[in-house]
């Protein structure tokens, strides 16, 4: 039985111009703290505008500074993320 129609893939050496796997994984996550962070100012702007169209509503202006102070954690979450992943990166 000849089998010669099949091309069998050699591989003929490493691959050299991969990234590390490390650097694959520091890249995703880089991008989802990014994409956290975005959405964090996003809602401090709308918290903001909350809080301006609030028109002396003490309910609604309650409201939009929970949805602030929310949103500066998320913040401060998204940035004190960021700079713990740059440092355990700065090992590998």
């Amino acid at each position: 039985m000849d089998i010669s129609f099949i091309r069998i893939a050699h591989a003929v050496g490493v691959i050299d111009d991969a990234p590390p796997v490390s650097e694959v994984l520091g890249n995703i996550l880089d991008f989802l703290l990014s994409a956290f962070g975005i959405l964090a100012i996003l809602a401090l702007a709308v918290a903001g505008a909350m809080y301006l169209l609030s028109a002396g509503d003490t309910e609604r202006a309650a409201q939009a500074k929970r949805a602030a102070m929310y949103a500066g954690v998320g913040v401060a979450v998204a940035l004190g993320a960021l700079v713990i992943v740059r440092q355990i990166g700065s090992f590998f």
